[in-house]
């Protein structure tokens, strides 16, 4: 027997659907500590910029102003822009000799550490011989030892080279300075690297040499972008040992140009020269982050992701 059901009277058949009101659920605690962790990290990063990026604006605005506006509104736009601050900077007080200096001895500085750096972390990291962690931890020791204490004993070592005041002894002297660091980071590199590529070419008749040349090194292009910027950054910003082994006017580097500058004048410094120098030391490692920001980012990187 089949049965319906009708509904009473007064209500029709399609009746909508019940909503329940009532106080929304609370939001969970976990969710509530991470929208407050999210608001503390983003707020520390906008403070973080805010006092990176603005004395780095704060030196290109005053690079444009007179002595006299620096001391008086230091704080201010400049009233007019002087162009003048920097060719006064690049000629009279030498800034071309001095950048053309730093070009040539961190350029082949670091050719040539990341040339030794690859090939010794590639046979530290590839190859197994007596002594590998033994020399391994010899540059791990290197990254430790402070570059002061060397300063005397390294003065009388190129002395009697005959590499003081040279070019040349500056540019061996930032190899060695960065050869640890350089090890340290391609050898963690090279070995997150698959081998099955290097077994390959082996097996095609490579040998060891251009195996590493053609095929593992454009491997660890992240790595060594990442390295060499690093390396850059430090050797460009060095002002300890060229002051100490280079003290020949016309082979300083913009390190001491910059100081010399500062004081060129007994108490009454050359300050919107200054300025106009320190922008111009400052806007190659500017250019050369901004270019490679994403190299350098894989770089760091790839170790974990592998």
């Amino acid at each position: 027997m089949k049965t319906t059901d009708t509904p009473p009277a007064g209500v029709t058949g399609d009746r909508p659907p019940v909503v329940k009101t009532g106080p929304a659920p609370e939001e969970t605690g976990e969710k509530r500590e991470g929208r407050v962790l999210n608001v503390f990290s983003h707020g520390m990063l906008v403070l973080w910029a805010f006092m990176v990026v603005m004395p780095l604006l704060w030196a290109v605005m005053t690079s444009f102003k007179t002595d006299r506006e620096i001391f008086t509104s230091p704080w201010s736009l400049p009233t007019s822009l002087q162009f003048g601050n920097w060719s006064r900077a690049w000629t009279q007080a030498h800034m071309s000799d001095y950048f053309l200096n730093t070009v040539l001895v961190v350029g082949g500085s670091l050719v040539g550490t990341m040339l030794l750096g690859s090939m010794a972390a590639y046979v530290l990291a590839r190859f197994s011989f007596p002594g590998n962690r033994f020399i391994y931890f010899l540059f791990i020791g290197g990254m430790s030892f402070p570059i002061i204490l060397a300063l005397v004993p390294l003065f009388y070592v190129m002395n009697n080279m005959a590499l003081l005041n040279t070019l040349h002894g500056l540019v061996l002297v930032y190899i060695a300075y960065s050869l640890p660091f350089t090890v340290f980071f391609l050898t963690a590199f090279f070995r997150t690297l698959p081998t099955s590529v290097a077994e390959a070419a082996f097996m095609d008749g490579a040998s060891h040499t251009r195996t590493f040349f053609q095929v593992m090194l454009p491997m660890a292009k992240p790595g060594l972008i990442s390295v060499g910027i690093f390396n850059f950054l430090g050797q460009w910003n060095q002002y300890m040992l060229p002051t100490v082994l280079n003290s020949e006017p016309e082979k300083k580097v913009l390190s001491q140009g910059l100081v010399q500058l500062a004081v060129s004048q007994g108490y009454k410094g050359d300050w919107s020269g200054l300025f106009a120098g320190l922008v111009m030391a400052m806007l190659p490692v500017l250019a050369a982050y901004i270019v490679f920001q994403r190299q350098v980012v894989a770089g760091l990187t790839a170790g974990a992701l592998k």
